[in-house]
């Protein structure tokens, strides 16, 4: 349990001992009460709101709620003193021992430092990446897979069972173009001469391994046979080959899903029937027109009787279809089954997805509270666009590729640490900028490097050490550390209700964003050692200081390499 966790536990039998005493009702909420750092570092270690959300309850004022906590707090086992401030918050200073306590739990504990039971177990689906079987990933699939990839790593940190999911898009026309973009590379793979790829089909040379493959396999039988013939064979051949290669290509970034979803697997299965069925038997689908589009009517817009979803009643801004006027599924009928097969194996549902389907959010968030009475939420992660620079100037795209920068071409030429570090440095809902030059620069404002630099300086200090003589083993007398030193302590102690924060809000960037403050603030403890040579963490004519500050930066080093393992980053020893 971490410092503030274990805190929080104190406070909440301190809070019991007031309803035992009559000075608080004991239905009184403590949801929103809060023991984290307080802003100012000045102010001590833990900020405390209990006194402002319980005082209403309590019949009583924050400061004099405050003043019934403070005796009772300044008791409890490593407080130093207890100050009430401003209208009733409670600033606690603990005792220097329970931050050389921690450091010795982070070293102790390892890998297994930050991990949380928060989740208590319950089931997440993380659906993620889930681009159309059409072709190699690329660099506008990237963020969106990093993204779902490290979420569902901090889920699992967490204590969340994670099913990493795909859903393959393999029922629409897109797929059918695909097998005609293949049935001309099978041609062409057994001497034809096709010319300009035509308008409309996938030009990229990434269908030239499929169609020869297809050669091999079918030899000339459907080279002028009608499509009838050959075009569900192709789809299934194709779409097959593409899977391997979007696997293959996500492995680069070390990504592997756990589930891939097909769409057309799902429609055979009945699965969108019994979606429709479930919302009739709620009385949520009926017969009717949807209302012109708003603003000039387009020339051929006509009213059609649909099969409506009331998603309406959902928070929606109109009813949805589910059905075509020729019968056949919407989009929005298939998505909303394909969410219920989700719902039926999962607590939670997570879907990342790109800027362009941010319109169809609530519609399937309708659905799904729809379909399963409410039990499963469904959380939509918008990720936008990476801008690919190279050296401020935008990057070409590839004509071999098919007009796109693969994602393979990326890690191949930076590295996947790099592609996944930066991916993760700006809030998914915003614009994040990719610039080739300047994502592997060896300098402060590249955080990648600036994250990796104070591993690897922690890692060449162990090294040193060892070439010192320093005995490494023996025990480090930890009450030599200074004030200074142990702030990096407490820096260090926030990872694990940072790892919290982060699973509960589904927001892995929070991760990155900690670690470079704790770079930040090991990398000025380090420099302060270069105006004076006493306070280098290594010192050749004081052993017992050198065995406490290593084992300050081993503390720290081990939290930067946990939160790197949940970004997918592997901790530079070296560079």
């Amino acid at each position: 349990m971490s410092v503030h966790a274990r805190y929080a536990a104190l406070l909440d039998g301190v809070l019991d001992d007031l309803v035992a005493a009559g000075e608080l009702p004991a239905e009184a909420s403590r949801r929103a009460i809060a023991v984290e750092p307080p802003r100012d570092a000045a102010h001590g270690d833990l900020a405390l709101n209990a006194a402002m959300v319980l005082a209403k309850a309590a019949g009583s004022n924050p400061r004099a709620l405050a003043g019934l906590l403070e005796p009772r707090l300044a008791a409890l086992p490593g407080v130093k003193s207890v100050a009430i401030a401003g209208p009733g918050f409670i600033n606690v200073t603990l005792e220097p021992q329970v931050w050389r306590d921690e450091l010795v739990t982070i070293l102790s504990e390892g890998e297994r430092y930050g991990l949380s039971a928060v989740g208590g177990g319950e089931r997440v689906n993380v659906e993620y990446v889930s681009a159309n079987p059409t072709g190699p990933m690329h660099m506008g699939h990237c963020r969106g897979a990093v993204v779902g990839d490290a979420l569902a790593r901090l889920l699992e940190a967490a204590g969340f069972a994670v099913t990493k999911e795909y859903y393959v898009n393999d029922a629409g026309s897109q797929v059918d173009t695909l097998a005609r973009s293949a049935h001309l590379r099978y041609r062409e793979a057994l001497g034809e001469d096709i010319g300009e790829i035509p308008e409309g089909l996938y030009p990229g040379d990434y269908l030239k391994p499929v169609g020869e493959t297809l050669a091999a396999e079918f030899g000339e039988r459907f080279v002028g046979a009608d499509e009838s013939e050959w075009l569900d064979v192709f789809k299934r051949r194709t779409v097959a080959a593409m899977l391997d290669l979007i696997r293959s290509d996500l492995a680069l970034l070390g990504i592997h899903h756990d589930h891939f979803a097909s769409e057309a697997a799902l429609q055979a299965s009945g699965k969108v029937d019994e979606a429709l069925a479930t919302l009739s038997a709620k009385g949520l689908v009926y017969q009717g027109v949807l209302e012109a589009p708003k603003g000039e009517t387009p020339d051929d817009w006509e009213p059609v009787e649909l099969t409506l979803f009331k998603s309406t009643e959902f928070g929606d801004d109109q009813d949805r279809p589910l059905k075509k006027s020729d019968g056949s599924w919407t989009y929005f009928g298939a998505d909303a089954a394909y969410h219920l097969q989700k719902a039926q194996a999962a607590d939670h549902l997570v879907n990342i997805w790109g800027a362009d389907h941010a319109g169809t959010v609530k519609r399937i968030q309708a659905a799904v509270t729809a379909l399963t009475d409410g039990r499963v939420d469904l959380d939509v992660k918008i990720v936008q666009m990476v801008k690919l620079l190279r050296g401020g100037e935008p990057v070409k795209m590839s004509k071999r590729a098919g007009n796109f920068v693969t994602l393979a071409d990326v890690v191949r030429e930076v590295g996947k640490d790099v592609v996944r570090f930066i991916m993760l440095t700006k809030r998914a809902d915003t614009m994040l900028e990719f610039d080739f030059a300047r994502v592997v620069e060896a300098s402060k404002d590249n955080p990648v490097f600036y994250v990796q630099y104070a591993h690897a300086r922690i890692s060449s200090l162990q090294r040193k050490a060892a070439a010192a003589g320093v005995a490494l083993e023996a025990a480090a007398d930890l009450s030599l550390l200074d004030d200074e030193e142990l702030a990096l302590v407490k820096a260090a102690a926030q990872y694990p209700r940072v790892v919290e924060g982060a699973a509960l809000a589904h927001e892995p960037h929070r991760i990155a964003f900690y670690l470079y403050d704790l770079a930040a603030a090991l990398h000025a403890l380090w420099n302060r050692g270069n105006d004076d040579p006493e306070r280098r963490f290594l010192l050749e004519n004081n052993p017992q200081l050198s065995r406490a500050r290593l084992e300050l930066a081993r503390c720290v080093g081990q939290v930067i390499k946990n939160g790197l393992a949940i970004m997918g980053v592997a901790a530079a020893e070296e560079m």
